[in-house]
C-alpha cells in the first residue's frame, strides 16, 4: 500500500482552510532533505504557517511540501520531505493530526538517506509565552510537539 501521509495532510489542510482557520506544519528539521529558514528552528523542529495567505505556489505532493514564503523579510523556497512532516493543525484551536511513522515513507527516494524519524511527545504549554527563535542547538535531545493555546 501506498503512504497515507500525503493524503492525510492534503485532506487536514482543505479541512482547516475551509473552516476559516489557519493551518500550521509541524517539521522534523533534522531530516535530509528539508529546506527551511535554519535561524527558526528550536529543538531540530520548526512550525511553518501554511496557510493560502502566508505561502505562494502551496503544493502538496505524495513525496513532499513545497512552497516559497519570507521569512524575517527574505524570500526563500522551503522544501520538506514528506518523512519530515510530523504534524498538522490549526492554530486557533489545535484540531489536525500527528503522523505516524510509516515504512512506505522510509522507501521513497528522498528519504532514502534520512535518519530514523525521531519519536514526538505533545507538550502543553500554559499562557501567551512569546518566543525568540534561537540559533542552531548542538544539543541532540528528542524533539518535542508542544501545543500553544
Amino acid at each position: 500500500m501506498t503512504a497515507k501521509r500525503p493524503y492525510l495532510m492534503r485532506a487536514l489542510y482543505d479541512w482547516i482552510v475551509d473552516n476559516q482557520l489557519t493551518p500550521h506544519l509541524v517539521v522534523d528539521a533534522t531530516i535530509v532533505g528539508t529546506k527551511v529558514p535554519q535561524q527558526f528552528v528550536q529543538d531540530g523542529q520548526i512550525v511553518l504557517n501554511i496557510s493560502p495567505t502566508a505561502v505562494v505556489g502551496l503544493q502538496l505532493m505524495d513525496t513532499e511540501v513545497r512552497f516559497n514564503a519570507r521569512f524575517g523579510g527574505q524570500p526563500m523556497e522551503v522544501v520538506v520531505p514528506m518523512t519530515a512532516a510530523l504534524a498538522i493543525y490549526a492554530r486557533e484551536n489545535g484540531a489536525g493530526a500527528m503522523f505516524e511513522a510509516e515504512p512506505q515513507l522510509d522507501k521513497m527516494p528522498q528519504a532514502e538517506e534520512s535518519e530514523e524519524t525521531p519519536s514526538v511527545s505533545l507538550d502543553t504549554v500554559e499562557g501567551n509565552k512569546s518566543e525568540q527563535p534561537s540559533s542552531k542547538s548542538s544539543s541532540k535531545k528528542k524533539p518535542n510537539l508542544k501545543v500553544i493555546k
